[in-house]
């Protein structure tokens, strides 16, 4: 491993700690902020839902997705009162392992969500509309062993910095070792190639709600609606971080001695990176507009205690 660039170290040092805490504090703040509606959901998934359909295990996939973010919290929350990371190489390979996970996870059954909705509306005679539950488990089992394997890389790349107590999956090198590279890579083909599919299977759906008659179009709109709350999710989530993140890529690799337009950028990519940390808080609402089973669970578990509560036993006035 090459050693780290002194003058993009220079460049980095730029960025008063102050701003760093700020943007450490945001996301843990969204992140604790996730974690009802990630408890809420699971417990309907496991404890309320009556049947399982191919989409529905997706988002159930989804929900475990976001609890490797909580897993972190309490290490998160750790570093930010000591002011560095104290657990180790070890672990701080591990805990950037299981984020990498949690976003193309996230991205994966999203994309999956929305796939089932489009051909069911556009393609209902095909083979995957027809898909049974244990089919897309084994879709789902093969989505997750892409995700880790894509996130391998982190595992063999040194990313904790003992002189600054910094763990971190972006940082500056001399020259990019090869795993940090096929992270960067990753990073952004993940977001683009399902970003562009979904908004393939978006117009086609609306395309194809255009052709039907009044009758037949409430399973469309339904699809449509889970596939635009999908889409604003996604890019308001991921999208930042990988244009910030090509901008700071562009300014190293061609103007390297520009460090203010350097570091203005890299703050700016921290701050995205927090609002990837907001698809864990934001997932339920996916799973409301997705699933008609998840919403009827919701709503029965939210009334369920008005099945208990005391009948008055007040004569009405005559």
């Amino acid at each position: 491993m090459k050693a780290v660039n002194n003058s993009s170290l220079h460049c980095s040092g730029h960025m008063k700690n102050n701003k760093e805490n700020m943007f450490m504090e945001i996301g843990l703040i969204i992140e604790i902020l996730g974690l009802p509606g990630t408890i809420v959901s699971l417990w309907i998934f496991c404890c309320c839902m009556k049947s399982w359909k191919p989409h529905t295990l997706f988002l159930f996939n989804l929900v475990l997705a976001d609890f490797l973010v909580l897993i972190n919290v309490p290490f998160r929350i750790d570093t930010h009162l000591r002011g560095k990371w104290v657990f180790g190489w070890v672990w701080c390979r591990i805990s950037l392992f299981m984020l990498t996970v949690n976003r193309s996870a996230s991205i994966g059954f999203m994309t999956a969500v929305a796939l089932d909705r489009y051909f069911k509306v556009v393609h209902p005679h095909h083979c995957i509309s027809q898909m049974t539950s244990a089919k897309a488990g084994w879709l789902a089992g093969l989505i997750w062993a892409a995700v880790v394997v894509r996130g391998i890389p982190l595992l063999t790349a040194n990313l904790f910095h003992q002189a600054s107590g910094k763990c971190r999956s972006f940082n500056s090198y001399e020259e990019d070792p090869v795993p940090i590279k096929l992270h960067y890579i990753a990073f952004v083909a993940e977001f683009l190639l399902p970003w562009f599919l979904l908004l393939f299977c978006s117009a086609k759906i609306v395309c194809r709600l255009r052709q039907r008659r009044v009758g037949r179009k409430l399973k469309g709109r339904k699809a449509i609606r889970a596939v635009m709350v999908i889409i604003l999710v996604f890019t308001l989530c991921f999208m930042p971080s990988v244009i910030t993140g090509l901008a700071a890529a562009y300014i190293k690799g061609n103007h390297p001695h520009d460090c203010e337009s350097y570091t203005n950028v890299t703050q700016v990519f921290m701050i995205c990176i927090v609002l990837t940390y907001l698809n864990s808080a934001l997932d339920p609402i996916v799973y409301a507009f997705s699933s008609s089973m998840f919403r009827d669970a919701l709503k029965t578990s939210i009334c369920f205690k008005k099945i208990f509560r005391p009948v008055s036993t007040r004569v009405p006035n005559s």
